[in-house]
């Protein structure tokens, strides 16, 4: 097996790389891409230039690998033109099979994250290339700032209502990569992956205030109410229509859907709210 890595500068594809490795997949199968390899160095593995903004490093990145793990870039807006540069660039390798790290329920209605990933979906189903398709839930970390902010404030500002999420830690997400780039059974499958509970914004209040020591409200707000505290705390629009946009997805039910297909991929339960809030907690201090 030869697999290769993008945006392996990033904290979810470090993570599979690692997890590759743990599982015994020599390094010299492995390699971690991005746009700084010195970032890579550490690691361990073969290295690569990959920038999604130029095909031809893409090409020569995966030029021999049998498979690519598609890891979603973070540029929202341009991720669907960056991953359709990389899935040409992986048929023009002659690569076997790629594995994309997709958003959840991207084929139903849209939300705020699904039309590039939806236009990635597409895209690989139809380039004739085996394939296989990651949704990935919300992860613990995304939460760090939230925590953070409840760490000073003891309150959970959110316009989300009654709405779940079912998050998990990104390494979870990470195993459960690792597991599908090394094991048989899995082109043409779209996995929802999600943690084992689903959690409210009380219950998130609850666990915050454990691991915090100190209590913590739960001040519910409509978006615009939300989006003028927020405005006047000085955060930008940019930051201000996101946090905001995903509440409102949380509301409507985007999130809060719980599946196995983490644990049965990964071959464990998924790292608990608490735990993953645990694990932020030193930097919300």
């Amino acid at each position: 097996m030869s697999v290769v890595i993008t945006g392996a500068t990033g904290k979810l594809g470090r993570l599979v790389v690692e997890s590759l490795l743990a599982s015994g997949v020599p390094a010299a199968d492995i390699t971690a891409t991005g746009r700084r390899i010195d970032r890579l160095a550490d690691l361990g593995v073969a290295v690569a230039l990959a920038d999604f903004d130029e095909p031809t490093t893409l090409e020569s990145a995966f030029a021999g690998a049998d498979t690519v793990l598609l890891v979603s870039a973070s540029e929202a807006g341009n991720r669907a033109a960056q991953h359709t540069r990389a899935i040409e660039a992986a048929q023009a390798a002659g690569v076997r099979r790629v594995v994309y790290t997709s958003a959840p329920k991207v084929s139903g209605d849209a939300w705020t994250l699904s039309p590039d990933h939806k236009a990635t979906e597409d895209v690989l189903r139809a380039s004739g290339l085996a394939w296989t398709i990651l949704r990935n839930n919300w992860y613990h970390e995304n939460y760090g700032p939230t925590l953070a902010q409840v760490a000073q404030t003891g309150v959970l500002l959110t316009s989300a209502g009654e709405g779940r999420v079912a998050s998990a830690a990104r390494a979870d997400y990470a195993a459960a990569a690792a597991a599908v780039l090394t094991t048989d059974g899995h082109d043409g499958r779209t996995y929802e992956l999600t943690g084992d509970v689903a959690w409210t914004s009380d219950e998130f209040a609850a666990a915050a205030a454990e691991v915090l020591g100190r209590a913590v409200v739960v001040q519910n707000v409509t978006t615009e109410e939300q989006k003028a505290i927020l405005t006047g705390a000085g955060l930008d629009a940019g930051t201000i229509w996101f946090v905001t946009s995903i509440d409102a997805d949380v509301r409507a039910g985007i999130l809060g859907d719980a599946t196995s297909d983490l644990r049965d991929l990964s071959g464990r339960p998924t790292t608990p709210l608490l735990d993953g809030l645990r694990a932020l907690t030193p930097a919300a201090a």
